[in-house]
């Protein structure tokens, strides 16, 4: 392992070295006592044309990139929300599964097996009636699924998140041209590709089987328009139609995409404010707020505006089935009105440096705590140091700031919805696709000023390094920490079937009835990852599975549990997982289990044996 590593490690020199090539556009870094070093980057310069370098540069990131995020992609089992985009990307239901009575795991994953009669059209229309979400993804998915074979008989984890994987590694020469674009800088552009090709949050989101990394492709688009119309309001020259029109258009899909793109949409509207107030205290001319850029910018507002409007009937049915969100609503008591700030710092720093601090071994934790603080400690006026000399650049400036307006309105957003709202949207680190590349560019525009620093600055940070050093730290941190994501050590999944399952067939010796409280089918979903894992373990105990369905009235739920066990034969071992309703009556015949049993996460369970 410490010979892979250096080998990683000297590889990634080498590539630095390559981008030095362009940056400097001088000698690489050698090691000036080495004359045989110098002689063979001397030739290598000679034989590789000058336009093939950013090319090759966009590949390797994209290389890099793209085998971090297929690597154990389907190592992890999948959650209920994935679950979700399987079920209706097949064109399925969760309607079919019987509610109220044991059920064997093939019937609770029959949602889960290719339905060759399903259309575009059930996609859709499944999408309308039954969920909260557009449907451009899920329709795509959809097409993308039946190019693979079944797994087992069930669809393809694999193909489910092989789509988002490689949507996520297109987002990395997208963030290429971002950068580059925004601050006119070859530089900035490969290392804003270089940091999301390593970025654990965005091997996160490319991980996952939802339409998380899509969404994103739209935000870098919208954002890298938003780019191009800051410009032309300091030049006031006219936007052009063209661009016009494909920012409506990219607004457009990325509302059909994730409904949270109006987020994006917003803090832009922020930033075209500020933009606007600028041209104001500079000239006090309001007429120049109808300024040939501005009619354009107006233009596109319009277009937008139209194509959101479109999904408001859908909107106003999503919050008729409010239950699916229920979990968003925290409490507020106490140290709880502080929770939203800690988890909203917590994503912030997990987009660059997520080390294994979510391992159940203080020895993996305490290490990895003690590191990324150390990090962060060296790191952070690094990087607010580089962000300071950017502003003293008047082109960069204006940049600087629409970058950190989006950041900033956006972070404002979520606050506003989690205290005034009651819609704690900090608890979904995924919903940060909103703002995150604008993050990614501001790392990467404080990194191009590390990577030629001011003659005055001799060093960078606390230690005395040099700024490619410094560089080379923070992607290599960046590599770890996605490295840390892909074991499972980070960003971990909310649910742990195959724990479970394990646990059961370890404990349980008779046959076994699971039983659930079930509401929406996020609680199916929770079931279906339990008989999943059963299934592909082709394990020889089939237990049966009972969701005992409850509206506002929770004995409901215990009147089905009491009559399921009425009609099973005896002995069987009952396991309560997620039961949320009284069953002190229904289980008066069965005895609890004693014994001290291991918490598994998503998994709340008490074990009984029915004799």
């Amino acid at each position: 392992m410490r010979v892979f590593f250096q080998g990683a490690f000297y590889f990634y020199k080498k590539i630095i070295s390559l981008l030095a090539v362009y940056a400097s556009r001088s000698v690489p870094i050698v090691d000036a006592n080495s004359t045989s070093q110098r002689k063979y980057w001397h030739n290598w310069q000679v034989r590789l044309p000058s336009s093939w370098l950013h090319p090759l540069l966009n590949l390797m990131w994209l290389l890099i990139g793209i085998s971090l995020r297929l690597t154990n992609l389907t190592a992890k089992p999948p959650w209920t929300d994935e679950f979700a985009t399987l079920v209706f990307s097949l064109g399925n239901t969760f309607l079919s599964v019987p509610l109220d009575q044991a059920i064997a795991p093939d019937i609770l994953l029959q949602p889960l097996q290719s339905n060759p009669a399903a259309s575009i059209g059930d996609v859709v229309h499944n999408l309308a009636t039954q969920d909260s979400h557009p449907p451009l993804y899920f329709v795509l998915a959809y097409l993308w699924m039946k190019l693979f074979s079944s797994d087992g008989g069930l669809v393809s984890l694999f193909a489910a998140r092989s789509l988002p994987a490689i949507f996520g590694a297109a987002s990395i020469p997208c963030f290429y041209v971002l950068g580059k674009v925004a601050f006119r800088s070859k530089l900035v552009g490969h290392l804003t590709a270089a940091m999301i090709a390593v970025s654990p949050y965005g091997v996160f989101l490319a991980q996952e089987a939802r339409h998380y990394t899509l969404a994103m492709l739209w935000v870098i688009g919208s954002l890298t328009c938003l780019v191009i119309a800051t410009r032309h309001i300091q030049n006031r020259t006219p936007l052009p139609i063209w661009i016009a029109l494909l920012w409506v258009g990219i607004n457009a899909l990325g509302i059909a995409t994730h409904f949270f793109f109006t987020f994006t949409l917003c803090t832009e509207a922020v930033v075209l404010i500020f933009l606007a107030w600028l041209q104001l205290q500079t000239s006090s001319k309001f007429s120049l707020l109808f300024s040939p850029p501005w009619r354009r910018i107006y233009a596109v507002a319009i277009g937008t505006s139209v194509a959101g409007l479109i999904w408001i009937p859908t909107l106003l049915e999503n919050k008729n089935r409010g239950i699916l969100t229920d979990w968003i609503r925290g409490s507020r008591v106490g140290l709880d009105w502080l929770s939203p700030i800690f988890q909203a710092l917590g994503t912030l720093i997990a987009m660059i440096s997520l080390l294994p601090v979510e391992s159940s071994q203080l020895l993996v934790v305490i290490p990895s705590g003690v590191v990324m603080l150390t990090f962060f400690i060296w790191a952070v006026p690094i990087l607010l140091r580089g962000i300071k000399i950017q502003l003293q650049h008047p082109e960069n400036r204006i940049m600087i700031q629409v970058f950190a307006g989006v950041v900033i309105s956006a972070i404002a957003l979520f606050f506003i919805f989690t205290y005034f709202l009651g819609i704690d949207l900090t608890r979904g680190a995924r919903y940060n696709f909103v703002y995150f590349p604008a993050i990614v560019v501001l790392l990467s525009a404080s990194l191009a000023v590390c990577w030629h620093p001011p003659k005055e600055i001799k060093s960078i940070g606390k230690w005395g390094i040099n700024g490619k050093k410094a560089v080379m730290l923070i992607w290599l941190m960046g590599f770890f920490s996605a490295v840390t994501v892909i074991c499972n050590l980070g960003y971990q999944k909310y649910y742990r079937p195959d724990l479970f399952v394990q646990l059961i067939q370890q404990t349980s010796a008779t046959p076994v009835l699971i039983a659930a409280t079930h509401r929406t089918y996020v609680h199916t979903g929770e079931m279906m990852g339990v008989a999943r894992e059963i299934k592909l373990a082709n394990s020889l105990q089939k237990p049966l599975f009972l969701l005992a369905h409850q509206d506002k009235e929770p004995n409901t739920s215990t009147i089905a549990l009491e009559n399921t066990l009425k009609t099973l034969p005896r002995p069987f071992d009952l396991w309560l997982v997620n039961f949320h309703a009284p069953v002190a009556e229904a289980v008066k015949t069965c005895v609890p289990d004693t014994q001290s049993m291991p918490s598994i996460d998503g998994y709340e369970y008490k074990l009984y044996h029915c004799l």
